[in-house]
């Protein structure tokens, strides 16, 4: 069945909708998958081990966390659990759905007609039916449907799954989309946005976030206003680290979709790396639905913690941590806060769990690497910035750190040859060319010329105090004359940030509880 109804929801599962009559739900990611199996079971019990199985796999989950994204799932139902009307909990074993599932044809003009996406196949027109609609009501131009559609809602509904070996599934259902319909735009730009994902999140090369800009220019040159495509490109001069383009694209994208709310959190993400810090937490509490865009909440928690807001952050953190195991930035984020608390056993552990998830990543590598150095781990730092830098050879930062650290002793003339390479390297918007350059001249034995670097990543928007006390790798540099300058710096802008936060009248009641306190935050 394509759309069912429960009660009072209509649900189209190809088009992974639930409305409430004219009012679409804030359903998706695992919510929309865990809800897309309990349909599957009808009112038949879907146990724990099944439900782990068929939403979670390959990561591995207790009832714990099931038992959370179903309370998240409740929530965006409007459902309640000690009265619920749409998904029941059957103690010890699982959960049902409460009544039974019937199918439901949309009508018009007399003929069924299945709901579908409206910006997939706009309207249904026929010879034999016009249909009128008001002036108020904008509706896409009719067109006929194309043969690769199928092939097309398949690559999406696997490319919005989040995990490596479903966007690789994705990328070749767009790719075959294409030979049946090379003009299909919404093809191209899907193919588009999961090659920038595969070098983005699953530690691709940089030719596939190369091609998707080719993909999505191609789309561009016949549709010059197409909103989703210039959020697919800036999506892809994100992924190579080329911020000033990433954010003129979104720009653009969101002057021509108001709506699009996944672009502007992107674009929050590079006002947050750019140290505008208010900008980019005002910008993603304002998202309608922020259940619909997969990082949001990670995003939020990490622009509370640079304010110095360490424990709202840190509750947001170990809950995107439970909630969300394939969300390889929830699972950077959580020991890495743990480490900047002070608890370094915590976050070893919580490293350890994050590995095992199976969604690698540079800065989970990076981050084993710092752990191992203050236990005076050496060797184990230097495994871990190798792996680091085996997973994206191509940045920099990473090259550095398995050079300084690695089995051999860096040579002089090495560190002269690194520095050499960056020499009037900008970064392209980001902080971390200088805090690469401030590494080396620290290796150098020159503590001036590194914290003058590190002043030059803070001009690049770069405001973690908190990271630079926590981390082995500037200790050389604490006894420096300008250390606590540096420090100060950061902690005077941030502290003026926080207090707009305080006073603003945006901020909405689950923020009612943030405190002042002391500058902190990781990277």
């Amino acid at each position: 069945m394509e759309t069912v109804r429960l009660l009072d929801l209509d649900i189209d599962r190809t088009a992974q909708e639930v409305r409430r009559g004219d009012a679409l739900l804030p359903v998706s990611g695992l919510s929309w998958r865990l809800l897309d199996c309990l349909l599957a079971h009808g009112t038949d019990v879907a146990t724990f081990d099944t439900l782990a199985e068929q939403v979670w796999a390959p990561a591995v989950v207790g009832e714990d966390a099931i038992s959370q994204r179903v309370k998240l799932l409740r929530q965006a139902l409007g459902d309640d659990s000690r009265q619920p009307r749409y998904v029941r909990s059957v103690r010890g074993r699982g959960y049902q759905l409460c009544a039974p599932l019937q199918p439901v044809a949309r009508v018009v003009a007399g003929h069924p007609v299945p709901r579908r996406r409206w910006w997939a196949v706009g309207a249904a027109v026929s010879a034999a039916v016009v249909v009128v609609v008001t002036a108020v009501m904008a509706w896409p131009s009719a067109g006929p449907r194309s043969p690769a559609e199928p092939l097309l809602q398949r690559a999406d509904h696997y490319a919005g799954i989040g995990q490596a070996s479903n966007n690789t599934r994705a990328i070749a259902l767009y790719r075959q989309a294409l030979q049946i319909d090379p003009d299909l735009p919404a093809a191209r730009r899907g193919l588009a946005r999961a090659l920038a994902a595969d070098t983005c999140l699953f530690n691709g090369p940089a030719e596939q976030a190369q091609q998707a800009l080719l993909e999505a220019d191609r789309v561009l040159r016949a549709a010059p206003d197409d909103a989703a495509t210039f959020a697919a490109r800036g999506y892809a001069h994100d992924c190579l680290g080329s911020m000033p383009r990433a954010m003129a694209d979104y720009q653009r994208a969101v002057a021509l979709d108001p709506d699009d709310e996944r672009t502007r959190a992107s674009l929050a993400y590079l006002q947050q790396e750019q140290g505008q810090l208010v900008q980019a937490l005002q910008a993603n509490l304002a998202l309608r639905a922020p259940e619909r865009v997969r990082f949001r909440e990670v995003q939020v928690a990490r622009e509370l913690e640079l304010l110095g807001f360490t424990d709202a952050a840190a509750h947001r953190h170990e809950r995107s941590f439970q909630l969300f195991p394939d969300n390889v930035f929830a699972n950077i984020a959580w020991p890495r806060s743990l480490l900047l608390r002070g608890e370094a056993g915590r976050a070893d552990e919580a490293l350890h769990q994050a590995l095992a998830r199976g969604t690698p990543h540079p800065q989970l590598y990076r981050l084993q690497g710092e752990l191992r150095l203050l236990q005076g781990d050496v060797a184990g730092a230097a495994q871990a910035f190798e792996r680091s830098r085996q997973l994206r050879p191509q940045q920099t930062l990473g090259q550095t750190l398995a050079g300084l650290y690695g089995k051999a002793p860096a040579t002089p003339d090495w560190v002269a040859g690194r520095l050499a390479a960056l020499q009037g390297e900008a970064g392209d918007g980001w902080a971390d060319a200088a805090i690469e350059r401030a590494l080396l001249h620290q290796a150098q034995g020159d503590a001036d010329a590194a914290v003058d670097d590190l002043q030059r990543a803070v001009d690049a928007g770069f405001r973690d105090a908190a990271w630079l006390r926590a981390t082995p790798l500037f200790t050389a540099l604490h006894a420096a004359p300008g250390w606590t300058p540096l420090l100060a710096r950061i902690e005077t802008d941030v502290a003026a940030q926080r207090a707009r936060v305080l006073a603003a009248a945006w901020r909405p009641d689950d923020l009612d509880g943030l405190s002042a306190g002391p500058a902190t935050g990781t990277r």
